[in-house]
Parts: C-alpha cells; structure tokens; sequence
C-alpha cells in the first residue's frame, strides 16, 4: 500500500516532492508528426489518425443537430438535474469574476482605464475515453460564455459507435456551445491550433488530457496559439491531523487516484494513528471500486509522511505545490491562510475535493505538476484579453510632457521625446 515516511529531514523535501518521471522523448517524436499530418492533410488526416488509433470510421467530423438533439432523450431526468444545478452554481461564483468600472483619473487631465475582451475563438478540450468528462464542459464552457467569447469550439474523442457521449452533447448545448468535432487526442489539439476544412482554428485552446494532449498543447503554443496552463497528471495532497476522519481521507485520495495510473495522492500528517487507519481504510474501499486497477497503480506513485508538527506539513505543502490541497484539520480555516501555493483549497472534512471538481461552483480545470506556484487555475479571466485605455487633454499633457521628454532623450529615442515636443509647442 502507500509507503509511510516518518520525519523526513528538509534536505530530502524536494526528493518527496516530485512528481512520477515521464520518458518525453518518444512522446514528443510521436505528437509532432501527428501535429505534422493535421497541418498538412486537415480533415483527411483526422480521420485516418482517428481510424488507426481510436478504432472509429469517421464518416462526419462535426456533430449533427439530430445528434446533438437525440443526446437529451438519452439522459436520465435526474442527471439532467444535476448538471443543471452545478451550472447554477457555477455560473455564480465565476459571474462575480467579472471586472467592473476602473476608470481612474492619475491626474487632473490624464484618465486611464481597462477593459476585459472576451477572446474570439476559443477550443475546449474535453477527454471522453473511459471517463466522458462532461463536467469540464460547465467548467470551460460558463466562464467562456461569461466572457463573452464569440465562438467554442469544442473537441472529444467518438466512442466506439463513432457517437459522442450523450451527457458531453447535452452539457454542451446547455452552455451555448454548438460546434462540436469527434476528434480527440493531439489531433484534436492540431486541429484547433492550424484549423481544417472543417475545424475552424483558434486563438486559445483549454482542457485536460493524457500525455499526449499535454505535450501537443505545449508544442503548439510554440506556434501563434495560446493555451490555458501546463498541465499532467492529476494530483491531491491532504494536510491531518488527529482530527481527520480517515475514512474521509482515504476516499478523498481515490477520487483522485482513479483518475489514472500517473496520478499522485500525498497525505502530511502529524499523526501516525491517522496514517496507519487511512492505509488500513484505502485498502478496504479500494475492494469496492471499479476502478481498482488503474488506482492501485496511482497509489504506487504516493506517499503517506508523518510531519512532527502542522507548521512543517503547510511549508511542505508549498513546496509542493499540488494541484488539489484539502486540509483536514481542528484548525482548518487558520491554516488555509498559510497556504500559498495550490490549484484549489478544501477546508475541513466536510469539503471533499469531489465537491470542486463538479458542483460547488469553483473551477476544476487547475495547473498540475508543481505549476501552482505560479500559475492560477481558469477563470473568466482566463477567456478574456485585458485592453487598457489612456486619454489625456492638453492640460494633462502638460503635467507629464517635460517628463517623458527627459525619459525618451535619456534612453537616445529622440522621436519619443518629439511626438511629446510638437504637442506641447502647439
């Protein structure tokens, strides 16, 4: 099970704190000529990558309106519901995100102020292998449409049947999106970066995947495309003390273990009772899942380290950086102040990470890999350029102009200094 750490000296933090190593080499040989193909064959090369390595005959890339129609009659009422409801709460806390009126008046003469544009075209993501994430559609798709984004393009890979899983067409359509593509994988990610005959291509693209998803939108960020963040893996550290229910803590680090086999769950404790029931109880609720084998595997690459007090655990989970942070402690609130570096932060034992990752209202789309240090998880404002806006009399002109002259004629750009001169002679 999860090996136990005791007291680990600060000279091996940093060991502790890495992640699985993942060979890049192959991958990335492998994800540039796919990347190669869709930029020079379009739709013709998704088909045939789509053929190859998903097993589907695609006769339309893009979704139908019957299709897309047909979805709703499938859902059961009662999901339907509850993504209705995670809409709901979603869209509340990210409509709060909006930026209101920032004029500011520097000086008299001299107002300066910003706008949020939504950005034109954006590509969502949305993996649909063994787990259809519908959910990251309300997670990308409402801040989006917050934003104010003209166009969505959402791509996910077909099932077997060359159909999209009903739950990711109804999401969809409940957030406005209409343009739906049946390609997935560093296809999908070509796709939206170069544009075919039928995919139009974007200025941003977002969402999660595989190894092979990461690593192409990396790459063609490299070529006029913007993305979201770097991402992997996902992963979960949670903060106990004796206060924790391990039980709790030992279904919270499955829910991220089930993700995948290259998932990472850490628990710091202050506690070795804790520790012990946690590993007990892991091993009891791993018997029920049906995801057992992929999250046996995650559990290889975790760990359980016994801190000798809470200051360490927090400084730790800094270092750390996890995407995910649930801090089940007597103390938990205190202790979220402390906390610099995560995704997103679950106080006490009743704020499962499961909460955000679907209905709570934040985001789960969140930097991985240690990237929370510096990077945020997406917003509205991942959707939106921000213009500023100067605009000045000539009074206000007047109150700077001698300034700037002296700045531009000290840096040797005397054509600075003269768009300021010709004004101020006039």
């Amino acid at each position: 099970m999860i090996p136990l750490i005791k007291n680990p000296d600060k000279s091996k933090w940093d060991e502790l704190a890495r992640r699985p190593v993942v060979e890049n080499a192959l991958l990335e040989k492998t994800v540039k000529k796919i990347l190669a193909k869709v930029k020079a064959q379009g739709d013709k090369a998704l088909k045939k990558i789509t053929k190859e390595l998903d097993g589907v005959k695609l006769k339309k890339i893009a979704v139908t309106d019957k299709e897309i129609k047909a979805a709703a009659s499938l859902m059961p009422e009662e999901l339907k519901e509850a993504i209705q409801q995670a809409k709901a709460n979603i869209e509340k806390f990210h409509s709060r995100q909006t930026e209101g009126n920032n004029e500011i008046e520097i000086i008299p003469g001299i107002k300066c102020w910003r706008k949020s544009v939504g950005i034109e075209k954006v590509g969502i993501y949305i993996p649909g292998g063994s787990a259809p994430l519908f959910s990251t559609v309300l997670m990308l798709g409402v801040p989006a449409q917050i934003a104010g984004c003209r166009e969505i393009v959402l791509c996910t890979p077909p099932l077997k049947d060359g159909n999209i899983h009903p739950a990711i067409l109804y999401t969809a359509t409940l957030c406005g999106i209409k343009n739906i593509f049946k390609v997935g994988g560093s296809q999908a990610i070509a796709a939206m970066a170069y544009g075919t005959e039928t995919i139009p291509k974007v200025f941003k693209i977002f969402g999660p995947g595989n190894q092979y998803v990461t690593c192409a939108k990396q790459l063609v960020q490299l070529e006029n495309v913007a993305i979201d963040m770097p991402a992997g893996p996902s992963e979960l550290l949670v903060i106990a003390d004796d206060k924790a229910i391990p039980e709790f803590v030992a279904a919270d680090l499955l829910s991220q273990a089930e993700h995948g086999t290259d998932s990472q769950v850490i628990v710091a404790t202050t506690s070795e009772s804790i520790a012990e029931k946690v590993q007990y109880s892991i091993k009891e609720q791993l018997k029920e899942l049906p995801r057992k084998k992929i999250a046996t595997q995650a559990l290889k690459n975790s760990k359980i380290i016994l801190f000798q007090n809470l200051r360490d655990a927090i400084e730790f989970s800094n270092l750390y950086a996890p995407e995910h942070l649930i801090i089940a402690c007597e103390n938990a609130n205190e202790l979220s102040g402390q906390v610099i570096s995560a995704g997103s932060v679950f106080i006490g034992n009743y704020s499962p990470e499961s909460a955000g990752d679907y209905a709570s209202g934040t985001n789960h789309t969140l930097p991985t890999t240690g990237y929370a240090a510096m990077y945020s998880g997406v917003s509205v404002d991942s959707f939106v350029k921000k213009i500023s806006f100067q605009a000045l009399s000539q009074s206000g002109l007047q109150h700077i102009g001698k300034s700037v002259e002296l700045m531009a004629e000290a840096e040797g750009l005397q054509a600075h200094a003269n768009a300021i001169s010709i004004r101020l002679k006039k």
